[in-house]
């Protein structure tokens, strides 16, 4: 009984006194931020047909389908075309400042935000991945998502340094990124354009979920304010924030094994899966063949259709068992990355791929993931010196040479060659006098920047 409430009370103090998984939520924060920006740059010339309000699903169908389902989307505020471009370019913007990990708590709200208004405007478009991005970027806001491999990781570390010296820090941005949304949320509330849908079906979640992200940012802020007096308030919110973070890592590490074990079940009742052809079929259809030679290659030989076909569907039900045997985990992992991989390449399919990787990045083990973020951080940190090296021979070198014209054009320094330039001074210094000293200029030595740092240095609080 002694070892059972020890192990119970370790267990309930480790998932309140840290926020679990540090490398593990920022690498899905990157993957799903890289995923969703790299689908906006790709459809920028496409935007007006997917979204616009002048697409082939009109403003005015989107308006009755949303009437009836009551989903969440700003783009439906206004039929617009400068609140469309706005949207559109907003969300972008949060994907990117999410992927770099500045102010990732406002960032994840906005990146949400973007996800669903470009997303519930036209539910026809997408490939399966955009309802695992879809999903996980709602998981994301309950996330502590910036500890490692951030701007506010970096942020934190200096503002850490500066507390040990004694100095007080002040943060202004994040109160007026605050200020700013809570101006905007406001107004929107006001103006009654929060509610999407017919009376009580209308969404609601995700204005309730705003106003308490909002909220409790506020109250964040004000015990932050009152810390040094008195901190009991302070650490009350952190263990609360620990809760919320870990539950939610738990949260979709579940979500990403039902995708797994509901596609796998599904699969072994098709009768094509079940004789073992199915891989054949999708890699001979026009949509999903741009390289069909490929396809061909693939799919020439039954055995290898069969083994494709059957491993895929071993690999999606085995998934969630193996996460009790971590070496298993690890292998079948590796081949399940490799497949979408493939998926990407072979049938086309770049953003369910990159998706689905960004889900399965959630069990990569935290050895693994410092060991890379050691690398990245090395290889940032010898670009920098290079780049640093670069500048200084640069701005020596274009020192030296005006340091050297301007002893050429000085006065009688045509003159100062043969027997006509070295005339002697009444003193008997020679009149071709010597170089003028220091003619060439000091180098600049330019400040570089942190590199990335494999361990978590502290847990970022209000990270705005």
């Amino acid at each position: 009984m002694n070892r059972f409430s020890l192990a119970v009370s370790r267990g309930i103090g480790r998932v309140t006194e840290s926020a679990l998984g540090p490398y593990q939520t920022a690498v899905i924060r990157i993957g799903f931020a890289a995923t969703w920006l790299l689908f906006l740059l790709r459809e920028f010339p496409y935007r007006q047909e997917l979204y616009g309000p002048d697409g082939p699903w009109s403003w005015a169908l989107a308006e009755e389908l949303i009437g009836l389902n009551g989903s969440f989307t700003a783009l439906m505020w206004t039929d617009g075309q400068l609140w469309f471009e706005s949207v559109y370019l907003l969300a972008a913007l949060s994907a990117l400042l999410l992927l770099l990990g500045w102010r990732t708590r406002t960032m994840s709200v906005l990146f949400m935000v973007g996800v669903f208004s470009l997303q519930n405007r036209s539910v026809f478009v997408g490939d399966g991945g955009d309802n695992v991005l879809h999903l996980m970027s709602f998981y994301l806001v309950f996330t502590r998502c910036g500890q490692v491999w951030s701007l506010d990781a970096r942020r934190e570390r200096r503002a850490a340094a500066a507390r040990a010296r004694g100095e007080w820090v002040t943060d202004r941005a994040g109160p007026v990124l605050w200020g700013v949304m809570a101006f905007a949320l406001t107004a929107v509330t006001l103006s009654g354009r929060m509610n999407s849908g017919d009376g009580a079906d209308g969404e609601w979640s995700v204005p309730v979920l705003l106003w308490g992200v909002l909220l409790t940012q506020a109250l964040w802020w004000g015990l932050a304010r009152v810390a040094r007096t008195r901190p009991r308030p302070r650490v009350l919110l952190d263990v609360i924030a620990n809760i919320v973070h870990n539950g939610a890592l738990l949260v979709i590490m579940a979500e990403a094994c039902l995708i797994y074990a509901t596609a796998g079940w599904y699969k072994i009742q098709g009768s094509r899966w079940q004789d073992g052809t199915a891989v054949y079929y999708p890699l001979h259809l026009d949509y999903f063949s741009p390289w069909p030679a490929l396809g061909d290659l693939l799919t020439a030989s039954g055995t290898i259709v069969m083994l494709v076909t059957y491993g895929t569907v071993f690999a999606q039900i085995a998934f969630p068992f193996t996460l009790l045997h971590r070496r298993a985990k690890n292998v079948l992992l590796t081949a399940m990355i490799i497949e979408h991989a493939a998926i990407a390449v072979v049938l086309g399919l770049p953003f369910f791929s990159l998706a689905m990787i960004a889900a399965d990045l959630v069990f990569l083990p935290t050895s693994f993931l410092r060991r890379v973020g050691g690398f990245v951080g090395g290889v940032g940190v010898g670009v920098r010196t290079r780049l640093r090296l670069r500048l200084r021979v640069g701005c020596a070198g274009r020192a030296g040479a005006s340091g050297a014209s301007g002893a050429s054009g000085a006065p009688g320094a045509e003159g100062a060659s043969g027997a006509e330039g070295a005339r002697e001074e009444p003193d008997g210094r020679s009149g071709a006098g010597e170089a003028p000293p220091g003619s060439g200029g000091e180098g600049v030595t330019g400040s570089g920047g942190e590199g990335v740092t494999g361990r978590p240095e502290g847990t970022v609080g209000a990270s705005a």
